[in-house]
Formats: C-alpha cells, sequence, structure tokens
C-alpha cells in the first residue's frame, strides 16, 4: 500500500496510514471517504488518555496501558501472534488470534503504548488484542504525565467501523505538523471575534487539552457554520429585496375604506399596525416576503384578506393557501362572509374536488375571472396557471416547507408574499428558518375573548373530568377531545416516543368515542371526525358542531387549526405529554374565542420528569412567545417546525439555541459581507461559494428560493 506522504484534504482516506483500500469501505459506510471528511467527523465526546502502569504493577483484571520495547516476536502453529515488551519493570506479553489486528510496523524494537485487560499467560501479564500505539526504534515518547493527559475523541461508529480505529486514523492525521483545513472566514472577522485559527479549532475538537481549549474550538466552528447558513439567508434576501421587481400596488384611503366596510368590526391597533406595513410593502416595487406572526385567534386572517383586496383592487389576482382541507374551507367560509354581495369573483380549490367542477375553476382562474384563490397544496400542482397573480398568502407556512415556497413562487411575474403563522417563532428560528423575512406581529386579540383556564390532571381521573364535563355541555357550552390516533391499527403499532411513558399504548379517537357515547357522555350529541374521513362528511360534522347541534367532537389533531367556534369552551387533550408545547398551544387556542370563560384539560398517561416540566409551562402560561422559546429548548428545532424541510443544513457543531449570542454575530457579519460584496468576488470572499455547495448540497437551489 503506497502512504501518501503529505495528506490533503482531498486525499482519499485510504492514504492514511493504518487504513488502506479495505478499511476505506467500512469509513465510507459512515460517509467518510476523504482525509477532509475525517477531520470533520468530530467527537461526540472525550476521554482523558490513559496513565501509564509499570508491568511490575499490573494487577490481573484490570484495564491499564504500559509502554516498553518490542523484545520478543513469536507465530503459533494456529495463527496467534505474540510479542513480549519490557518497560524496565517487567515483561508483558501481547497476543493477537488474527494477525489482520495486527499494526504492520509491530517489530523486534519498536516502542508501543498498548492498553487493554490484564489476564495471565504462564504466570506473565497479557493483553489479548490491545489497543497499541507504535513508534520506531530508539523514540523517546512522552508520558501522558508529562504532556498534560490528552482529551481523546470518543466517535460514532457502526457495526463495521469502532471509534478507536476511527481515533486512530484521525491520531495519525493529526500528527502531520500541518492540517490540510481551509479557512473560508476573513481573518479580520477572526480577530474581530478573538477566534482559533481553524486548524487550531479542528485540532481541539479532536484533542483539546482542557475544557477551556474544546470551547474555543466549538466557537471557532459553530460560528464558521452559523456565517455560512446566513450568508445564504443574505443573499436570498437581497436576491427578492434588491433584485426582483415586484408589483407596485397601490393602496389609497378610498381602497382602504372600502375593503373596511366589509368588515363587521373595528379592527385592534395591532392589526392596523400590521396593514400599515404590507400596504407600505406593497407599494415599494420590491416584492414584498414577510412573517405574520400573531397567536391563535388575534384576527390574522383579515389582515391577509385586507391585504389580498388591496390587489384585486388593483386589478390583479390573490390566493391563500392553508395546510388543511378544513382551515381551507374555514378561510373560504369567512372570506364568502365578509365579500357576500360584492363583485369580488372567489372560489376554493382542493384537490378532492369532482373533475368537472375542479376544471371550470381552473379555466376561470387562468382566464382572470376569478380574483381570489382559496385553497390547499391544490394551489401550487401541475395545471393551476393564475392570469395575473400579484399577491400570496400562505397559512401556517411551518406545515409546507421552502419547496413548496419556492414551487408557488414560480407562478408568474414576482407576486407579493405573506407567511402566516400561530405558532410564534422564537427569535433563534426567525434568524435562520424565516431569516429572510420581514416579520410582523399581531400582539394582542381582539377585546372580548374569556379567560382560558389550563389543568394538567392524570388518566387516573378520566372520569372525574368527564363528569364535570358533562355538566358543562348540558348548560349549553361546547368541548373539543383530541387524542393522537385513529384506530386500533394504528394503536397497534404507534407508541408514546418519550421516557416519560414508553411503551404505553396510545388512545385512539375511535376508541375514546365509543368509550364516551356508552358511558358517561351517553345520551348527548357527539360527533367523531378524523383526517381520512371523506372531505363532505367532515364539512357536514364541522357544520352540526359551529351550528351548536352537536355537544361535542371526538377528534385527532386535525382541528389543531383555524377551527372557529366561538361557543365551544373546553378542551380536552389525551396523552398530552406525547405533543409539543407550540402544537398544545395551538390545540388550546380553539376554545376562549367567544365571550364565555374556558377551560383546557391535558390528561397525561406519563409523568416522568421531562414531561411533567414541559405541561407545567403549558398550564402556567399562555404566552405563545414563551411557550415556544421552552419548545424550542426542550426539543430542539427539528422537530419544532420540521427544519430539514426547510434547506437548513444539518450543523455538526452549533447549536441555535444555546449559541445564540453567537449566531446574532454571524448574522450581522454575513449581511454586512453580502451588503459590500454581493457576488462574494472579494479574495477575502472566493471560498465562500464553494463553501456553501459543499454545506447546502442539493439545497442550494434554495438559497434563491424567496
Amino acid at each position: 500500500m503506497r502512504y501518501v506522504s503529505v495528506l490533503r484534504g482531498d486525499s482519499p482516506i485510504q492514504y492514511v496510514k493504518g487504513v488502506g483500500p479495505v478499511l476505506a469501505e467500512q469509513f465510507a459506510s459512515l460517509g467518510l471517504r476523504t482525509v477532509g471528511d475525517l477531520l470533520n467527523y468530530f467527537p461526540f465526546r472525550h476521554e482523558a488518555e490513559a496513565v501509564e502502569t509499570d508491568i511490575e504493577h499490573l494487577r490481573l483484571g484490570q484495564r491499564a496501558t504500559i509502554r516498553g520495547e518490542i523484545i520478543k516476536m513469536r507465530t503459533s502453529r494456529g495463527g496467534a501472534r505474540t510479542c513480549t515488551v519490557h518497560d524496565g519493570t517487567d515483561i508483558c506479553i501481547l497476543r493477537w488470534f488474527n494477525t489482520n489486528y495486527m499494526d504492520r510496523r509491530i517489530a523486534v524494537g519498536a516502542i508501543v503504548i498498548a492498553s487493554g485487560k490484564i489476564e495471565e499467560f504462564n504466570g506473565r501479564a497479557m493483553i489479548v488484542h490491545p489497543t497499541v500505539q507504535v513508534f520506531p526504534p530508539d523514540s523517546v515518547v512522552m508520558s501522558p504525565q508529562q504532556r498534560g493527559r490528552r482529551q481523546l475523541g470518543v466517535y460514532r461508529g457502526s457495526s463495521a467501523i469502532k471509534s478507536q480505529t476511527i481515533r486512530k486514523a484521525v491520531l495519525r492525521v493529526l500528527d502531520q505538523p500541518h492540517l490540510p483545513v481551509e479557512d473560508i472566514t476573513p481573518p479580520e472577522l477572526v480577530r474581530k471575534h478573538g477566534l482559533l485559527t481553524r486548524e487550531a479549532a479542528v485540532r481541539g475538537m479532536h484533542t483539546p487539552r482542557n475544557d477551556d481549549q474544546f470551547e474555543q474550538a466549538r466557537t471557532r466552528l459553530a460560528y464558521d457554520e452559523f456565517l455560512l447558513m446566513e450568508l445564504a439567508i443574505a443573499l436570498r434576501r437581497r436576491k427578492t429585496v434588491s433584485l426582483e421587481e415586484g408589483r407596485m400596488l397601490h393602496v389609497t384611503a378610498e381602497i382602504d375604506k372600502r375593503i373596511r366596510a366589509r368588515f363587521p368590526f373595528q379592527l385592534t391597533p395591532s392589526q392596523n399596525a400590521v396593514i400599515k406595513e404590507i400596504s407600505r410593502d406593497l407599494q415599494s416595487g420590491r416584492p414584498m416576503t414577510r412573517l405574520l406572526q400573531g397567536d391563535v385567534g388575534s384576527g390574522k386572517t383579515v389582515v391577509a384578506l385586507h391585504a389580498s383586496l388591496a390587489a384585486i383592487a388593483n386589478g390583479r389576482q390573490a390566493a391563500i393557501m392553508a395546510p388543511t382541507e378544513i382551515l381551507a374551507q374555514q378561510h373560504f367560509d369567512k372570506i364568502e362572509k365578509y365579500l357576500g354581495g360584492s363583485k369580488v369573483k372567489f372560489a376554493l380549490l382542493s384537490g378532492k374536488q369532482p373533475k368537472k367542477q375542479r376544471d371550470q375553476a381552473l379555466a376561470d382562474i387562468q382566464s382572470g375571472k376569478i380574483s381570489l384563490v382559496v385553497g390547499t397544496q391544490a394551489l401550487i400542482q401541475k395545471g393551476v396557471a393564475f392570469a395575473d397573480l400579484a399577491m400570496i398568502t400562505v397559512d401556517e407556512q411551518h406545515k409546507f416547507g421552502v419547496v413548496q415556497r419556492a414551487t408557488f413562487r414560480t407562478k408568474g411575474p414576482t407576486p407579493h408574499y405573506l407567511v402566516m403563522t400561530a405558532t410564534p417563532i422564537p427569535r433563534t428560528l426567525s434568524m435562520t428558518v424565516f431569516g429572510d423575512l420581514d416579520v410582523s406581529i399581531i400582539k394582542r386579540c381582539p377585546p372580548g375573548r374569556g379567560k382560558v383556564t389550563t389543568r394538567v390532571v392524570s388518566v387516573q381521573k378520566w372520569d372525574v373530568v368527564a363528569g364535570y364535563v358533562r355538566e358543562r355541555l348540558e348548560r349549553g357550552e361546547q368541548a373539543f377531545v383530541v387524542c393522537p390516533v385513529i384506530g386500533e391499527k394504528e394503536k397497534a403499532t404507534r407508541h408514546e416516543g418519550g421516557s416519560a411513558a414508553r411503551g404505553v399504548p396510545l388512545t385512539s379517537v375511535k376508541e375514546t368515542y365509543d368509550k364516551l357515547t356508552s358511558g358517561p357522555w351517553r345520551g348527548l350529541s357527539v360527533a367523531l371526525l378524523h383526517g381520512a374521513m371523506r372531505p363532505a362528511d367532515k364539512r357536514a360534522i364541522m357544520d352540526d358542531f359551529a351550528a351548536g347541534k352537536t355537544h361535542a367532537l371526538v377528534a385527532t389533531t386535525v382541528v389543531e387549526v383555524g377551527v372557529d367556534v366561538a361557543n365551544a369552551t373546553i378542551m380536552i387533550v389525551e396523552h398530552a405529554e406525547r405533543y409539543g408545547l407550540s402544537q398544545l398551544h395551538q390545540l388550546r387556542g380553539r376554545i376562549g374565542r367567544g365571550g364565555k370563560d374556558s377551560l383546557c384539560v391535558l390528561i397525561a398517561h406519563g409523568r416522568g420528569e421531562k414531561a411533567a416540566e414541559r405541561l407545567d409551562v403549558i398550564a402556567n402560561t399562555t404566552d405563545g412567545f414563551k411557550i415556544a422559546e421552552a419548545d424550542l429548548a426542550l426539543r430542539g428545532p427539528g422537530e419544532l417546525l420540521g427544519t430539514r424541510q426547510h434547506g437548513l443544513p444539518e450543523l455538526r457543531v452549533g447549536d441555535i439555541v444555546n449559541d445564540f449570542a453567537l449566531l446574532a454575530k454571524a448574522r450581522s457579519d454575513a449581511f454586512e459581507i453580502v451588503g459590500n460584496d454581493p457576488q462574494l468576488r472579494r479574495p477575502q470572499h472566493e471560498r465562500m461559494i464553494p463553501a456553501l455547495k459543499r454545506m447546502f448540497g442539493d439545497k442550494l437551489a434554495l438559497i434563491d428560493a424567496a
């Protein structure tokens, strides 16, 4: 095997001493194909380099590390290989039963450092299949005491390749006086923030001398990750704001007055402030890309409709897209109520419409006959073409992701774009997932809303809860009961994933419906609702519930967003411990939309420490932003909003929750770089574009998605 004396970042990993072609295939199973891959495969923890023990002091059964000279080697008839090591105090036998495990440099005269469990052989200490480091004869090898006991990496291996094998390969690369590490961060930023060099940081991640050096190394590498991620966001932002031509939509005082006349209520100060921001965007000549955050029931839909009608008043089309058919229908119903008798032509488009009805709607949309379209993802399917689309609103954006967002934006010339979410976005995610958008917040709900109280109750008190709720239902109130799965088939295969209730069978919506209608709620009008039902059936059930014909609705999380029934005052959530806090907050938002005080009951089947901590958060605050921050800290960004679908790279080192201050610095630096050098052509920036391509891979196109 030919080894390369000076390894480069793109050198195949097989050229690292001790690897070779066979072992290289095993490294490849972890995605490690080059020396650069290996250097960027960081350990998940560290352990102190073992203290060496004199051979004369070894004890049977202990794990120990020895150092000495090989004075004898022998191969038995069965193929076992032994060598005798002398350290000046006594001798120890090293034995291998498969010579493939042996280092080729092991020979008489070599110096070895060997670690393993001490056994006995013919009265001598012996280590079978030791972990060894081999040095040339007459080498002077510093002891751990002399060099301060390095911290050695422990790596995530696999059945094919073990952590110790990875460590050995890493240490051999680190033996080079200079590592093949590319530094893409401009030197002035490294100096500005007092960061380590990239090479020192890579060494410090693998073999730190102490905790302080490790944290300095981690900080440098996390900053690099954040800088690249924010550069991508800054480039996307620049493309939208500076390069794209938008529709200039005039929002005159007369247009505003005519739109407001359609609403049978006064808008709140928060709604008015957001409408002012949106109107300024629509008249700027650049395409609006704005995130509208507002707690459940805060009146976001009215703001979106104002923007849509402003576009229509300018002779253009508008579209509102929702994640579910129920929510799309709800938006359509509100529009139908507000625009009754107006000249505005509007339509609902969903994937399950009869073909004749859908074909007619598509033709009217393409011709421009229909000005306002409401729908689900059917709006971005092939075959949907707009005559002059100028305003897009997407509700609950985090349920779609950037891919769909980019697809929607390709419909005709660049329209204005409004993202709405009732899931408050923590600052960290605002700077990443939605980092290219302007942000508006509706801070207060409309007046006249009742107070919502939340209680966490153990499953053992279900009957008590059911009895109390029945009394309220008999007085004319209405209730939701939410369950995690539909039926027995799902129940048999899905279990609580958290440690608090591992192995607890999930309660199905059908089981709960049967239990309530045959027991504590017998004689009441109770309906069953879930996503597998036909759209027409779901619509009929929701219509009856909204009209007060049904006392209670037993449903899956299909009611999580958009369901607006003012008389619904009770929400019961089964297996509350399995939901994220933001989702529980969404579900709780289905009640308290009228003037009566409401009650949310969270039924806990598991009350481990972590589950209790999460449920206490939702019980003690109704502030959506505090809940979102707590949810992010407890569950991480991937689970909170499914950040992978948003095109974000997987961070190896950085933590957007715990490294927020560092993320903010990187964001500021990235936007300044793009502001001063939008094409990244200056010498200190020229390595950034290849680095962006490596980091984002096939997601690089999302940099241009807006």
